[in-house]
């Protein structure tokens, strides 16, 4: 026994020596001679569906986008971290150059920002709603992206209503916030990206392996990142709880990806494979009808 729990113990030591700056965003996150830009605008929301709240969103849209035809929707849950530089990459960046090289469909992105329930007092914090939101087990937060904001989008953009043409990704608390919103909404989203998600007793999210495989499948698409290294805390241990979804997800014969990796609770090694992961979630999209 003590033996076993030395082994057990050297091997965690040496994979925490793995660092997340071993990955890097490759030539497809970097802005590219000859590849036309998309524009992307700022706005706020305050929404009824989660009473009190306000946010920043943003919306990009390829130069493809003509107007002519319904465009393919990716949503991004904690928008600001894929739309602003901060040392890995930029989704907007690398959605122009896959567009461009006829990779992904013409995609117009929706980056959304949780909720803050602003102070009642001058000087006091906001109260942050992203753990309601995100990490709780209902159709709430597809409720406020169908009925609230792909609407609002819709008054100036045509946005395809087709769910395979539809993705949604997140990391950590995001992602198991993409996962909930097609597993309760299959009917209008198809396509899921997960990096480091919270498959954990957060808000009961645990309970999803169990879920898929007592369930009759259904037509998603979900690829997973995780990294060896990711958390391990009262909540549970985030590296098992991704195995768990994929394995769950190979038991119910699900369309899926997952990729482990060496690295912590960031961004950066999902951020350094997005585009191949792109290229994966989209791989039917000229077989697709917006």
């Amino acid at each position: 026994m003590k033996l076993r729990v030395l082994l057990i113990s050297f091997l965690l030591v040496g994979a925490l020596g793995a660092e997340d700056k071993d990955y890097a965003p490759g030539p497809d996150a970097m802005p590219k001679e000859g590849v036309p830009k998309g524009k992307v605008s700022q706005h706020k929301w305050l929404s009824d569906i989660f009473p009190g709240t306000e946010r920043d969103y943003w919306v990009y849209v390829p130069s493809q986008y003509d107007g002519s035809k319904p465009a393919c929707v990716m949503v991004f849950q904690d928008g600001a971290g894929f739309v602003k530089e901060k040392g890995s990459f930029r989704a907007p960046t690398v959605l122009d150059n896959l567009i461009h090289a006829g990779d992904i469909p013409v995609t117009i992105g929706i980056f959304i920002n949780p909720g803050v329930v602003p102070p009642a007092d001058e000087g006091q914090q906001p109260r942050k709603n992203r753990s309601f939101e995100y990490d709780t087990l209902s159709d709430q937060y597809a409720r406020f992206l169908l009925e609230e904001i792909l609407p609002e989008v819709g008054k100036s953009y045509k946005l395809t209503d087709n769910p395979v043409c539809r993705a949604i990704c997140g990391n950590s608390s995001g992602g198991i916030c993409a996962f909930t919103v097609a597993w309760e909404r299959p009917d209008q989203f198809r396509k899921v990206v997960s990096h480091i998600g919270s498959f954990t007793n957060i808000r009961g999210g645990h309970v999803y392996p169990a879920l898929i495989r007592k369930s009759d499948p259904k037509p998603l698409k979900v690829f997973l990142q995780d990294g060896e290294n990711d958390l391990d805390n009262l909540h549970g241990n985030w590296p098992l709880a991704n195995q768990q979804m994929a394995l769950a997800l190979k038991y119910s014969g699900y369309d899926y990806k997952f990729v482990m990796g060496t690295g912590k609770h960031s961004g950066r090694h999902g951020g350094s494979i997005f585009p191949d992961t792109l290229r994966w979630i989209w791989s039917d999209w000229q077989k697709l009808n917006p």
